[in-house]
Order: structure tokens, then C-alpha cells, then sequence
């Protein structure tokens, strides 16, 4: 008889994820690290961390003990392999869309924005080659009609600003998947009412085609 392993449910992976205990106090919480610096056994160890040959922290501008624990456990919480943490939800945002698109590519963007990813989409990113075209966030042929062969990104936010349209995130992404597209929810945590409610419905919007 065979037995199914044991996870961890979601209040334990909010408090625990990421986290290990202090191997020397054996304290439980993990504490902010100030140091910009790390500590290296030996030069082949510190060799193997620049080269991303290993896993660890060589300064802390590109990674940090204490951010680490957070990507951990949002990216625990999201069911997802990793995470990223930024400075800002603006900083997320410009992140997100630059790995995924690049000069000549479009975007359809719900009309209902956030002002500064409004700004970001139609003033911002137009300077590098990236174009967006908006429409109204509860019409799906409308999405379906700003579509171009160069189109790369749908984007929207859960609950819209100003008037907090829901967007139907089914059909959208639906919509996506059907021309291969990723779709690309709202970054900025005070705007998502997930990973809470992912858990509870099941519902996933995958990043990628």
C-alpha cells in the first residue's frame, strides 16, 4: 500500500515558505540582512556563483537572503517554480513586459489601468518600439479585433481602475491561448485579489503560450 505524500497547506506555506531556521540562534524568523556583501568559502565557490553555475548570493543588488525567502513563498503560494521580487509594482510591470516582448511587438491592454500602467503602455514603452492598443475590458471582440500578427501581450488588471471593471479573465485568456499568446495579469499585490483566491477556486492564468 502505497501512501500520498504530505504537503503543505496554504496558512503553513504563508508563514514557513522560503524560511529555514537560524542554524546557530535556531531562530524561527528570518531576520532583514543588511550586508551588500557575502562571505565565500573559497574562490572556486565564489567562481561557480558568478558563473550561475550555483545557487547563492554574491551582492545583494542582484539577490539578498532575505529577499529570497520572500520569492520563495509567493512563488509557493502561486503554485508557480519562481519568483521575483521588485522594488514597485511599476518596477514588476516594466520587468514582466520587457523579458517578454522587444522592438515591433504590440500589446492589447484593457482601457480600465492603473495611471502609471496606463503611462508605462501608451507614452513609455512607444519610445522603445513597443505599441499598445486599449479597449474596453468586458469586450472580448473588441480584444479580438486589436489583435496583429505582431501582437505579443494581453494585458489587464483583475479589478480595473477607476470603476473596479472585473475582467473576465476566461475569455481573455482563452482568447491568448488561442493565437499563443501570453496574458499578463496586474503585477501590483493591492490590485490581485489572488494567490487567496486562486487557492480556492483553482483558477490559473498561465504566463506563456
Amino acid at each position: 500500500m502505497t501512501t500520498k505524500p504530505k504537503t503543505l497547506q496554504f496558512d503553513t506555506l504563508s508563514l514557513h515558505a522560503g524560511a529555514r531556521p537560524d542554524p546557530v540562534t535556531g531562530a524561527r524568523a528570518t531576520p532583514i540582512y543588511q550586508s551588500s556583501s557575502f562571505v565565500f568559502p573559497d574562490t572556486d565557490h565564489a567562481a561557480a556563483l558568478f558563473n550561475m553555475e550555483r545557487a547563492g548570493h554574491v551582492y545583494s543588488r542582484l539577490s539578498n537572503p532575505t529577499c529570497a525567502v520572500l520569492e520563495e513563498r509567493i512563488a509557493a503560494l502561486e503554485g508557480g517554480i519562481g519568483a521575483i521580487a521588485t522594488a514597485s509594482g511599476q518596477a514588476a510591470l516594466h520587468l514582466a513586459i520587457v523579458t517578454l516582448l522587444s522592438a515591433g511587438s504590440h500589446i492589447v491592454a484593457s482601457r480600465s489601468l492603473y495611471g502609471g500602467s496606463h503611462n508605462l503602455l501608451d507614452y513609455t514603452l512607444p519610445r522603445f518600439g513597443i505599441d499598445t492598443t486599449f479597449v474596453d475590458a468586458r469586450d472580448i471582440d473588441g480584444w479580438r479585433s486589436a489583435m496583429r500578427p505582431n501582437t505579443r501581450l494581453l494585458f489587464g488588471e483583475t479589478l480595473g481602475n477607476p470603476g473596479l471593471d472585473v475582467l473576465d479573465i476566461p475569455r481573455v485568456a482563452a482568447l491568448a491561448h488561442e493565437h499563443g499568446l501570453p496574458i499578463r495579469q496586474l503585477t501590483v499585490v493591492a490590485h490581485r485579489v489572488d494567490p487567496v483566491v486562486d487557492r480556492l477556486t483553482g483558477a490559473r492564468v498561465r504566463i506563456g503560450a
